[in-house]
């Protein structure tokens, strides 16, 4: 199924992104690994798995900015020949009540966490071939209600509306689009700042008892680009560990 396919994996360098990109490049898909800032994690990344046999190339753009963003998959149809899948798990989280957030910190969220997410839809909805499908990234706390994570929830819920009606809008195109929705999961941005008291509180929140892996968020991304996901359409998939 996955043979020839190429995944663009946006935000490809960080916790979730890199093990997306790895696991997707396990399933015989070739991998862009886009990043925004710094390009050696991401070259880091695309060298890991050409290394181990597979195909992958390190392209950066802003996610906010159309022209930019235009120009990856633009390069991304000259070497490859098209995209069968994005997944777009480039997001920033910032963290205080709604009373004393910072405007200037809602807008960064919003503008990485919203607009991009919007840009890189447009620009998926415009560009994946029959088949293919778009996954974008939401958050397991837009159900838990948590004090500090006002801001970040409301991104994440404009997240989801977006997703969900675009997944209507592509009606024809045999296109998927679906979020993934993760709880905790040990990952930099998660675990930065945090005790260990604190973070094993939040592990012990769910049934199972641990936090998330970002291999555990990748194997339901590889689950929705993959032949058994093909029905699953239009849906938030909640990979938290039944911690909401």
């Amino acid at each position: 199924m996955n043979q020839n396919r190429v995944a663009v994996v946006i935000g490809g360098s960080g916790g979730i992104g890199r093990a997306v990109a790895r696991r997707l490049a396990a399933d015989g898909m070739a991998v862009v690994v886009h990043y925004a800032g710094r390009a050696a994690p991401a070259e880091e990344v695309a060298a890991s798995i050409t290394a181990g046999g597979g195909t992958a190339v390190a392209l950066p753009g802003d996610v906010a900015e159309p022209e930019e963003m235009t120009r990856l998959f633009d390069t991304v149809q000259e070497r490859f020949g098209g995209v069968d899948a994005v997944i777009n798990t480039a997001g920033i989280m910032l963290l205080t009540s709604i009373a004393e957030m910072d405007l200037d910190d809602f807008d960064r969220m919003h503008r990485v966490n919203v607009r991009g997410t919007f840009v890189v839809s447009q620009l998926a909805a415009r560009r994946l071939c029959a088949g293919g499908a778009l996954i974008n990234f939401s958050t397991s706390v837009t159900r838990l209600q948590q004090p500090t994570y006002g801001g970040y929830a409301a991104t994440k819920g404009a997240v989801e509306a977006m997703t969900l009606i675009l997944a209507r809008e592509l009606r024809g195109r045999d296109v998927t689009v679906n979020a993934v929705a993760p709880g905790p999961t040990a990952t930099p941005l998660f675990l930065d700042g945090k005790s260990e008291e604190l973070i094993a509180r939040i592990a012990g929140a769910a049934p199972l008892e641990r936090l998330g892996t970002p291999e555990d968020i990748a194997e339901a991304v590889a689950f929705l680009t993959g032949p058994g996901g093909r029905w699953v359409n239009g849906q938030v998939l909640f990979s938290n560990g039944g911690i909401a």
